[in-house]
Formats: structure tokens, sequence, C-alpha cells
């Protein structure tokens, strides 16, 4: 007997917070595919205090990139770098 595989459907694309919680509460997640999904870090404290940092082009373009990589924008992929760095 043939086992019966079942197709998962894809995440809709959600434009807002209201969207994105009105389907969590009405929605079985169970049919559809988290595989792509990512784990993310929000960030919900204040950022009052601003810098000026003068960086070499190369140097900005790889931060740029590796921030690219992990899907975030590059100002909040170096203030995560500097946390971490602290952390140690």
């Amino acid at each position: 007997m043939k086992r019966k595989v079942r197709t998962l459907a894809k995440l809709p694309r959600l434009k807002t917070d209201r969207e994105a919680e009105q389907f969590v509460s009405d929605s079985d997640l169970t049919r559809y595919n988290l595989a792509a999904l990512k784990a993310t870090q929000f960030e919900f404290s204040a950022k009052e205090a601003r810098i000026n940092m003068r960086l070499p082009g190369e140097l900005l373009n790889a931060v740029k990139r590796a921030a690219q990589q992990r899907g975030v924008p590059y100002q909040r992929f170096i203030r995560q770098t500097l946390e971490r760095a602290i952390k140690e």
C-alpha cells in the first residue's frame, strides 16, 4: 500500500504585525513548510546614543556583505558584533 505524501503549503507574505498576529492565532501551522524560517533576535531597548565612525570602504563593504548574509541591516550587525565582543 502506497503512503500518501502530504505537501506543505508556503507561508504567506505578511506585511504588518497585525496580519502576522492574526495569521498565527487563526492558522494551523502544521500545514505550512517552516523549514526556511530563521531564528531572529528582537531589539526592544531604545537606541538613544549615536556614534560617528570612519572606516575604510573595503571594511564597510565586507561588513555590509556579512550583514546581508545574516539577513540583518548592517548597523544592527555592527551593534550585535560589538555586544558579542563586550560579553567575551
